[in-house]
């Protein structure tokens, strides 16, 4: 099975990018110029970028194009909870609309983030998560196919963490949390109902079972005045 293209041309950037192309601080081409490089519609090739941004490895300046990421401070958040949680310890029903949902072969940063041996394919899905009805995040989630082949779509889709430790048997840990900040693409800002180049908070968290082994990368933007990160020391 070949990758997306989408997801082919992610690789392919981030591979020139390490290679040293572009270093941190420096403008990429327009999206004009790397679609017709790839040559792909600006469509999928935005999509490739915008993955590249979630990750933190691009980011976007608004009026001035696209960048090689600075690194950033990183924050540890204390404690793994699922979003179903929070929703409900603070008096929120949560809910969640699934936009895309498919088993495939992983990025590189996938690969990297998951710990992941070759040949190995990932459920890849994309969701709006609500909180009494008012869309709260967009979030993308990467778990490893193995962990998942016996779950129903819906098992996975409803409360991933709950179906993992009642009917999987698996005692999630800790996790590691990066936390930055962005702007709302027109993609995102239709799903979370808010003006494009809005704030977005952007947190991507790489989950662990009690074991140590990675089981799920989620890249997550959320509305920025609809969602308050606490850090706990």
């Amino acid at each position: 099975m070949e990758f997306p293209v989408y997801i082919q041309i992610h690789n392919a950037l981030r591979e020139q990018i390490e290679a040293g192309k572009w270093q941190i601080g420096d403008r990429i081409p327009s999206e004009r110029e790397l679609a017709a490089s790839f040559q792909v519609s600006r469509m999928t090739l935005r999509q490739a970028i915008q993955t590249l941004v979630d990750e933190g490895i691009l980011e976007r300046r608004v009026g001035a194009g696209t960048y090689v990421a600075n690194r950033k401070v990183q924050e540890k958040v204390s404690g793994v909870t699922s979003f179903s949680d929070v929703m409900v310890a603070q008096g929120k029903v949560p809910s969640s609309k699934t936009v895309s949902y498919h088993v495939a072969k992983p990025s590189i940063s996938e690969t990297e983030k998951l710990k992941l041996d070759d040949n190995v394919q990932v459920l890849r899905m994309e969701r709006v998560r609500y909180g009494d009805g008012v869309p709260i995040c967009f979030e993308v989630a990467t778990i490893p196919f193995d962990l998942i082949k016996d779950f129903s779509k819906s098992e996975v889709t409803t409360s991933f963490y709950h179906t993992l430790e009642k009917k999987g048997g698996y005692v999630i840990g800790g996790a590691q949390q990066t936390v930055g900040a962005t702007v709302a693409s027109e993609r995102i800002a239709d799903y979370l109902e808010i003006k494009r180049a809005s704030a977005i908070l952007r947190l991507r968290q790489i989950s662990f079972l009690q074991d140590g082994r990675p089981f799920e990368y989620v890249r997550t933007q959320y509305v920025a005045d609809r969602f308050e990160l606490v850090l706990e020391r």
